[in-house]
């Protein structure tokens, strides 16, 4: 195929998805108007299966491929920065000294750090009952760890911070997601349909899987921005280069 074939080839399909898509937009609902049926729809659905949230049952139930596409997304960066900030032969890691934190810091990250940790694992165990869920209540769960480096100083937030226990976590919870959509299709659903028992409605128990993927959802975003948050700091506290090793050649 020529050059100039192919360009013709790219052309037309561009222009056939460009019609398909202002055909698409045609038939929208007008923009602040009355009639919203994508919407009710969706909270039809969320009610039939038993999730008081419409946006985790939209996420977690009605388009729960999508949000492995977003997970992995995650996934993905905290592998890149994994091995694009991984400490190379001319760095030399050095343990931070300590600093002096005010005591006024201190106090106030020492008990805002376990009331961040609750909300958080609160956000993500609701995620099907109340706004928030696994994105939102992993980040806030991440972030809540690192106040202790506010608090006190950098060996203290590696002493809770394992690495490698969060870089599995981090594994874990994707597979997590990927496993619960593979076990529907051994019961005849879709991957990723809703083949769990809906459970009583407004309940921690309902929405059949949705609890489920929200929690894997929870255990990823977690350990994926603890792990990215250190790779990060590590830069900035903890390696640097000598001034031997930056003029050796090798």
């Amino acid at each position: 195929m020529t050059m100039r074939l192919r360009m013709w080839v790219l052309a037309l399909g561009g222009l056939g998805v460009a019609v398909l898509y202002v055909l698409a937009c045609l038939n929208l609902p007008s923009f602040g108007g009355d009639r919203h049926p994508y919407g009710d729809r969706a909270v039809r659905a969320a009610l039939a299966r038993h999730t008081a949230n419409t946006v985790s049952s939209v996420n977690f139930d009605q388009r729960a491929l999508d949000t492995l596409g977003e997970e992995s997304i995650l996934f993905g960066s905290v592998l890149g920065t994994v091995v694009l900030l991984r400490q190379t032969r001319d760095e030399d890691r050095q343990q931070p000294e300590p600093a002096r934190v005010a005591p006024s810091v201190r106090r106030y990250a020492l008990f805002a750090l376990p009331v961040t940790l609750l909300i958080g694992l609160y956000i993500v165990t609701h995620g099907q009952l109340s706004p928030g869920g696994g994105f939102q209540g992993g980040v806030v769960v991440a972030t809540s760890l690192h106040l202790l480096y506010i608090a006190v100083d950098y060996r203290a937030l590696e002493r809770i911070r394992p690495l490698g226990m969060y870089e599995v976590a981090d594994a874990a919870g994707e597979a997590a997601y990927v496993l619960v959509g593979a076990a529907a299709l051994l019961t005849g659903w879709a991957f990723l349909g809703n083949f769990l028992p809906y459970g009583t409605f407004n309940t921690l128990s309902s929405g059949g899987t949705v609890p489920l993927l929200n929690a894997a959802i929870g255990v990823e975003v977690t350990a994926g921005v603890v792990v990215l948050l250190a790779r990060f700091l590590d830069q900035a506290v903890e390696i640097a280069s000598t001034d031997e090793e930056a003029e050796d050649p090798a």
